[in-house]
């Protein structure tokens, strides 16, 4: 007879009542018998919300997405919507992705809506998660769901929330429906559908947010360079396949190379490790058809169509994966000189990043007389800037996790206006006899060359939580002194709301909600950032150092100064 805690009991013991399945009790049974770590690892917590909405592996307990688990959320927030919109008709949009059991699940968490009286448009196949955030607001929709988990492993899905504006849960709604969620019990779930409530969307849907997507997109590059660009792009088995080759072709761009075996979506993500445009090898066979073709840019997305990769021709021509930065550096560079040269420019624009990315942007939107915002990692943070500050114009922004948003259409990520943005980029840079990745060295040589690198260290179920954990501990109650034979002059601790001048000792509070994130500033300009990831079992560190880079010839010289420099930091952290 195995011993569990009491605690742990009685969540179990919950699950084997009247109100879950016979299949479900039956399960939990046979994991009692034979394999207590995947029950503990299945009960020992609910699942919970994070940067990018709730993510977990799929099977049965508190902490595993199943239709009970979605259904509470969703009767949760169906009990929130009716509070806060009170004697309104309430409208919700939901989507899904690719991956195993998506499709069923969306239709769960149709069927709670409905049961609540809630009209519900429910997407009749796959659909990117940027078209979701499109399709509320364009539906007039109280809130949308899609059911993702973007890039992580073959065995996750997930569940995201998006409000009245567009973008993900932000406060105060994020932490009153989770309250919400918390209170209820499972045999309050309404799972019985009202059939009635359900309207399927699709095509219809299409044409609108394509269209949009071209119209924010595009910026007058000329037929002609758009035919001679010859453009390689792989959906890696994810949704973007629905949209990204009839936005391109709409958009007049008709050179585009398709990487057949990972044009079908398949929630298995076959052909690579990890659907994640983020690692060079998740793109190896979209790199491989480039030299196939000499193509002249390389297009790949996450499995929701979110997450945008680009690789182009570097300064020996062959073909080079740019980091999440540089792309946007790239696209916000763009985007600046197209609304300088409409006169658009007006004092009243911003662009919008996060603590982690580039501190280059910084530096981009003084050299347009702009304002850039920065706020916590994920896109909610600036759909909320949007919403925040209504009398200002959104140009565009982006963070290093690869996400990219052009205009305010879409409250959320999107590499279907990205890749047609990316497509517009380097259309125009060879029509001017110029390459996408000299374009970059050049506002590197205005601007300063600034190099980052992120480390990412997993650290699976609940001993990897707890380890987590502690190193963050480790990290406050002993931080750095020096990186590098550099010291830290500042600290900026997210947790505690408190940034710290070392060398004069004084302090002010950092007004951005509470995350747990840890940033260290050194004198020679290099920041190291810390933070548990939100969606993955995983801690990051975020490394970005920069220097001058007086000319293009002197690139790669001082390019591998900063990257020794890095080398030089993650040894001095013992991290390499």
């Amino acid at each position: 007879m195995i011993y569990i805690e009491p605690q742990l009991l009685e969540r179990i013991n919950t699950w084997l009542t009247p109100t879950f399945d016979q299949e479900t009790q039956e399960y939990i049974r046979n994991l009692i018998a034979i394999n207590p770590k995947e029950l503990e690892e299945s009960f020992y917590k609910d699942l919970e919300f994070g940067t990018g909405g709730m993510r977990g592996v799929m099977g049965i307990g508190t902490n595993r997405i199943n239709k009970f688990t979605l259904g509470k959320n969703t009767q949760g927030l169906s009990n929130y919507l009716k509070q806060s919109f009170p004697n309104e008709t309430l409208k919700v949009a939901i989507a899904f992705d690719c991956r195993h059991n998506s499709k069923t699940l969306a239709k769960v968490v149709a069927d709670v809506f409905s049961a609540n009286d809630i009209q519900v448009y429910l997407f009749e196949d796959l659909r990117p998660t940027p078209e979701l955030s499109f399709t509320l607001k364009h539906l007039n929709c109280h809130c949308g769901i899609v059911l993702t988990a973007s890039h992580n492993p073959p065995e996750y899905n997930g569940y995201k929330v998006y409000w009245q504006d567009g973008g993900q849960l932000v406060p105060p709604h994020d932490a009153e429906i989770i309250a919400e969620i918390n209170r209820l019990n499972y045999s309050e779930i309404k799972f019985e559908a009202n059939q009635n409530l359900i309207q399927y969307i699709g095509k219809d849907i299409d044409d609108v947010f394509i269209n949009a997507s071209i119209k924010n997109g595009s910026f007058n590059t000329p037929s002609e360079a758009k035919d001679k660009l010859n453009i390689v792009f792989t959906s890696l088995h994810g949704t973007s396949i629905t949209t990204i080759p009839e936005t391109l072709k709409r958009a007049g761009y008709n050179n585009v190379h398709i990487v057949e075996e990972q044009r079908e979506p398949n929630g298995n993500f076959p052909t690579v490790k990890s659907p994640n445009p983020e690692e060079p090898e998740a793109l190896k066979m979209a790199l491989d058809l480039a030299e196939k073709v000499n193509g002249d840019i390389v297009i790949g997305t996450d499995p929701d169509s979110d997450r945008i990769g680009v690789a182009v021709r570097g300064l020996d021509n062959k073909m080079i994966l740019l980091n999440g930065n540089q792309a946007m550096v790239l696209m916000t560079n763009f985007l600046l000189k197209q609304w300088k040269a409409q006169h658009r420019i007006q004092g009243k624009e911003f662009i919008g990043s996060t603590i982690v990315s580039t501190p280059m942007m910084t530096e981009l939107a003084k050299g347009y007389d702009v304002e850039c915002k920065i706020g916590l990692t994920g896109f909610k943070w600036i759909a909320k800037m949007i919403k925040d500050f209504p009398e200002l114009n959104f140009i565009g922004g982006g963070e290093e996790s690869f996400g990219f948003m052009v205009g305010d259409f879409v409250r959320d990520k999107d590499a279907i206006t990205a890749s047609l943005l990316a497509c517009e980029i380097a259309a125009q840079a060879k029509a001017n006899g110029i390459s996408v990745y000299e374009e970059l060295i050049q506002l590197y040589v205005e601007y300063g060359l600034y190099k980052e690198r992120l480390i990412s260290m997993t650290k699976k179920g609940i001993e990897g939580a707890e380890e987590i954990k502690q190193m963050m501990i480790d990290a406050r109650n002993n931080p750095l002194i020096e990186v590098n034979a550099s010291r830290v002059i500042r600290i900026e601790d997210y947790d505690s709301s408190v940034a710290k001048n070392i060398i004069t000792g004084e302090e002010h509070t950092i007004d951005v909600p509470k995350s747990n994130v840890l940033i260290y500033y050194t004198e020679d300009g290099s920041m190291i950032a810390l933070r548990p990831s939100g969606t993955e079992p995983k801690i990051k560190f975020y490394i970005s150092v920069n220097t001058n880079l007086d000319s293009m010839s002197d690139f790669n010289k001082v390019e591998q100064f900063l990257e020794n420099r890095i080398d030089a930091i993650l040894k001095g952290m013992n991290l390499n």
